[in-house]
């Protein structure tokens, strides 16, 4: 039966890898990729595009609405799954999208929570939902080698404006937004969990360290550098994953074929346990209730 899956980060590294996984396992999925230009003709298969600019509460809120309208007409098969892929990673923490939120806050964690919200009661039988969290919200030397800060949480308002670590003009503190609002995805994964009807599964999805992807596409030169010359050996190590597989390993999550129940943290190919920290009901509480705020529709608008 034909199906429907979203997925956003689907363009490049291990997002373009997965979607093509998925594409030839899968050949009655039609693929909708969230995008902020329009790449349906990059891909092979039953694909269309959704512009949107994951950077902005607005954007994401009308690519959000199109996908639910375009499955209630039946322009679009059932849904089946959702994939929040898009990640992305800033030498400071100083950069806003155009409602004033800081940039790493909004396309790793609130991006998601919209599409969540919108498409919560749209999934026809079992769905999946899958977030591409990271090991560098542990922040310890075994996961990120020191190259990430540790998390530092904080009151989700302030994690949601620019300027909420030390230093904000700095890369130290554009990398602990990083690892910061991957911990607050995972936060997020364990309240869906809780509150996403029965037969929506959701997984939060750690693909390991991942050199040569998009990912150091906001650094300087030498950061660019490093990670397509130098880092890339490490994907030959136990610290790393080669971007092959770990897009193979994401596809496979989606697809059902690991085996993870709801709210499960997905080490690349098998469940495991996310850091202590990451098992916070209050925190995960706050940012539900943060998170609803800030994405709810302005009246005005």
């Amino acid at each position: 039966m034909q199906h429907t899956i979203v997925m956003t980060g689907a363009t490049r590294g291990i997002g373009r890898i997965a979607s093509e996984h998925i594409l030839r396992r899968s050949p009655d999925t039609h693929l909708v990729v969230v995008a902020r230009e329009s790449t349906g003709s990059q891909f092979s298969g039953n694909v269309s595009c959704v512009v949107a600019d994951l950077n902005s509460l607005k954007s994401v809120r009308s690519a959000a609405a199109e996908i639910r309208d375009r499955l209630d007409r039946g322009d679009l098969p059932p849904l089946r799954h959702f994939v929040g892929n898009a990640g992305v990673q800033y030498t400071d923490n100083l950069t806003e999208g155009p409602e004033g939120i800081e940039s790493t806050f909004m396309v790793n964690v609130l991006a998601n929570h919209v599409f969540v919200r919108a498409f919560e009661d749209r999934f026809a039988g079992s769905g999946r939902i899958v977030v591409t969290v990271s090991d560098t919200h542990f922040g310890d030397f075994t996961h990120n080698l020191g190259m990430v800060p540790r998390p530092a949480w904080d009151s989700p308002d302030v994690l949601a404006r620019p300027r909420a670590f030390p230093k904000p003009e700095t890369t130290a503190a554009g990398r602990a937004a990083y690892s910061t609002s991957k911990l607050a995805a995972i936060y997020l994964v364990h309240e869906y969990a809780r509150r996403l009807p029965a037969g929506v599964d959701v997984i939060a999805y750690n693909p390991g360290f991942v050199p040569a992807t998009g990912l150091a596409r906001n650094a300087g030169p030498i950061g660019r550098f490093m990670m397509r010359r130098v880092l890339p050996l490490l994907a030959f190590t136990p610290f790393g994953t080669h971007r092959d597989d770990a897009g193979r390993y994401l596809a496979e999550i989606v697809l059902g074929d690991t085996q993870a129940s709801t709210g499960s943290y997905v080490d690349r190919d098998k469940a495991a346990r996310s850091s202590d920290e990451s098992y916070d009901p209050r925190r995960e509480q706050e940012l539900w209730d943060t998170a609803e705020r800030l994405t709810a529709l302005d009246p005005a608008t």
